[in-house]
């Protein structure tokens, strides 16, 4: 048989395979995360028909004379530019900014994504669309482990922030220097024990006129200090209280006369509270605002660098695992060396170029008309062949 019924074949099948990376690629066009592939070609084995002489003395050297045997597909590469943004406004969508990919476990199985469209799960983990559970670490009081396990992100609405004990408060405003002897001004606010239970603190403030200075109580009636000011309605006597184990800084106070606005400014207690929302900074860290009024780390997001990403098998829903030639994936920190910056509240969208790809299609189907043709060619020598017969 011709050899050139087989190259026609081998033609044929090799643009196939292109056409479905083609096609693969343009019914991918809107994926979150997709990255596109490119069919790269590579002849096969060529027949020998004459193999190259060498010069003599008085005549000149030869080539070898070859013939190939067709083509095969070489490879499918993966392009791993970084595709556009797509801004959606929610907390839980994530887009990387250069190298890296999202860690995430599902079945025990670690993968790999770059498509960071995330939700909350019943048990409070961030999971993809397929289930997969994004991978991080999570804080400590505060603080993330260093060199420490990846584990499932868990932002769920049973996270607690401990209360803290009041321990200091602030007065600020103005006491009237000419209130009348015996007047009183009550003054309370808010605190909070070691367990978070809501207390109060009150101080009285007495004018006495004769000894020009405000006498301080607590609720008890207990004398806990007292204020003077001098003509020019500055502080003259300490600028801490302490009522009820509380320090109360009163250096903020003045003494004009007409002008009664003396009041607590803030204390540094508070209930305990539970998560409601979370925002996420450019190195992965979520800071979580809880419903005492806090903001706290709750946890950072992981992401992995491989030395060749083009090794990485697609393992489907946009994932990829980790082979031999991909090397190990080195989980860092988000804007560390070899890995990008994250984003919250945007995707990143598939990198497939249109106008590439349909020129991809014209010319993997032109390479298929042409190699088909090949072998209509061919049939038509061998049917000249067999009608020689006749």
């Amino acid at each position: 048989m011709l050899r050139s019924l087989y190259s026609g074949i081998s033609g044929l099948r090799s643009h196939q395979t292109m056409l479905d990376v083609t096609g693969n690629n343009i019914a991918n066009v809107n994926t979150t995360g997709f990255k596109a592939s490119a069919t790269q070609f590579q002849d096969t084995l060529s027949q020998l028909a004459k193999g190259a002489g060498g010069a003599q003395a008085e005549a000149g050297g030869t080539n070898p004379a070859q013939v190939g045997l067709g083509v095969q597909v070489a490879g499918i590469s993966t392009n791993f530019a970084q595709g556009s943004a797509q801004a959606t406004g929610r907390a839980t969508d994530m887009m990387i900014s250069g190298d890296g990919f999202f860690v995430t476990s599902k079945g025990g199985e670690q993968m790999y994504t770059r498509a960071g469209a995330f939700e909350l799960d019943a048990n409070g983990n961030l999971v993809s669309p397929d289930g997969a559970i994004l991978q991080g670490w999570m804080a400590a009081n505060g603080r993330i482990p260093v060199g420490g396990a990846v584990t499932n992100i868990d932002l769920s609405p049973k996270a607690v922030s401990p209360a803290v004990a009041t321990t200091s408060a602030t007065l600020a405003g103005n006491l009237p220097s000419d209130a009348a002897d015996g007047d009183a001004l009550v003054r309370d606010v808010r605190t909070y024990a070691a367990d978070g239970a809501e207390e109060n603190l009150t101080l009285t403030f007495t004018w006495d006129d004769g000894a020009g200075e405000w006498e301080v109580t607590d609720a008890s009636g207990t004398a806990v200090g007292s204020l003077t000011f001098n003509g020019q309605g500055q502080l003259t006597s300490g600028g801490t209280l302490t009522a009820e184990g509380i320090t109360v800084d009163v250096s903020d106070l003045t003494g004009y006369a007409g002008m009664t606005t003396i009041a607590f400014a803030d204390q540094n207690g508070r209930a305990a509270g539970t998560l409601e929302s979370f925002t996420m900074s450019p190195d992965g860290t979520l800071i979580g605002g809880f419903s005492n009024g806090s903001t706290e780390t709750v946890g950072r997001v992981a992401l992995a660098a491989f030395t060749n990403p083009g090794g990485l098998e697609k393992a489907g829903s946009s994932s990829y695992r980790a082979t031999v030639n991909s090397g190990a994936g080195e989980v860092g920190t988000a804007g560390s060396a070899g890995l990008g910056t994250l984003s919250g509240g945007s995707l990143e969208m598939s990198n497939v170029d249109l106008s590439q790809e349909f020129t991809n299609l014209i010319v993997a189907q032109r390479g298929f008309q042409a190699n088909a043709r090949i072998i209509t060619t061919s049939d038509e020598v061998l049917q000249e062949l067999t009608n020689l017969k006749r």
